[in-house]
């Protein structure tokens, strides 16, 4: 069982000077509270650890043996406290982000880019999943904050709103001409359907957005990413719900069209979640901070 740390405090300057009244100084407390001390340090641990030299003190065996632990704990803290003024520097460190590879290429990759040309010592860490395993895995803090699509919630969690989000329905050029008028919701069954895997956040959005006006929305096919799903709709093999600020390239060389709906999607957005009542690193602040 460790004895009181400050009795190793004294012992370690005293060893550190040699000399009773400059580890004193360094300590700023009297020479007999020094003496006292390695006496009491003394007495606990069964053994002489100094000789009085004419001049200040010297180690005993038992006493080298000893501060050679000494020493290397104290080594071993000044590291300690180097390495946290680091991290609050943001020369070192580490931060673990989760979010799907939609939201990894649409949404977070230049604030990645930013952050990492300013601070090239932190490493950064994506996992990329699903809306509500990215959520799993902060509840399991396993990831620092998660980039969701919103809507999303929990009790352990904070759920910063960010950017707007409008889901659209979208065809490839074969589908031009469902672009001139709104199309009911429960005609989209007459048309191949492309849509996310189950599991998705944006799945279940759309599922549950259909289920009350009473439309079950049957896929074609389901695909694990948005890029995919507009890949299969350029190819003319369905129509398929993205959202529109991703495609915008594409609806804007026509490559897709889109195509109204009514009831048109509500919008949502895209979330910044983090863990309730957990603090976060300084390098996971200072990138939270470059989020909108």
């Amino acid at each position: 069982m460790i004895v009181n740390m400050e009795w190793y405090r004294v012992f370690y300057w005293t060893a550190k000077t040699g000399s009773l009244s400059r580890a004193a100084e360094q300590l700023y407390i009297t020479q007999p509270a020094v003496t006292h001390t390695i006496k009491q340090l003394e007495g606990k641990l069964g053994g002489q650890l100094f000789f009085r030299m004419a001049k200040g003190v010297k180690l005993t065996t038992e006493g080298e043996v000893l501060f050679r632990y000494i020493e290397q704990a104290y080594s071993f803290m000044e590291t300690g406290e180097k390495m946290l003024a680091e991290m609050h520097n943001l020369q070192s460190g580490e931060i673990s982000i989760g979010a799907s590879d939609t939201l990894c290429k649409h949404y977070l990759m230049p604030y990645l880019e930013q952050f990492h040309k300013e601070y090239p010592d932190i490493r950064i860490r994506v996992t990329n999943r699903t809306t509500p395993e990215t959520i799993t895995l902060l509840k399991e803090g396993k990831i620092d904050f998660g980039i969701v699509h919103m809507p999303a919630s929990d009790r352990q969690l904070d759920l910063r709103i960010s950017v707007p989000l409008q889901d659209i329905l979208v065809g490839g050029p074969a589908y031009s001409s469902l672009a001139d008028s709104a199309m009911r919701l429960e005609d989209i069954s007459k048309h191949p359907l492309l849509l996310l895997e189950k599991g998705a956040g944006t799945r279940q959005f759309l599922d549950e957005f259909a289920a009350a006006h009473g439309i079950k929305l049957v896929p074609e096919l389901e695909l694990g990413s948005m890029d995919l799903l507009a890949k299969f709709a350029r190819s003319g093999f369905g129509l398929a719900f993205l959202v529109r600020s991703y495609a915008a390239d594409e609806l804007a060389s026509r490559e897709l069209v889109e195509i109204p709906l009514l009831p048109p999607i509500p919008a949502r957005s895209i979330g910044i979640a983090t863990l309730r009542g957990v603090p976060q690193s300084a390098a996971s602040k200072r990138f939270l901070e470059l989020l909108p």
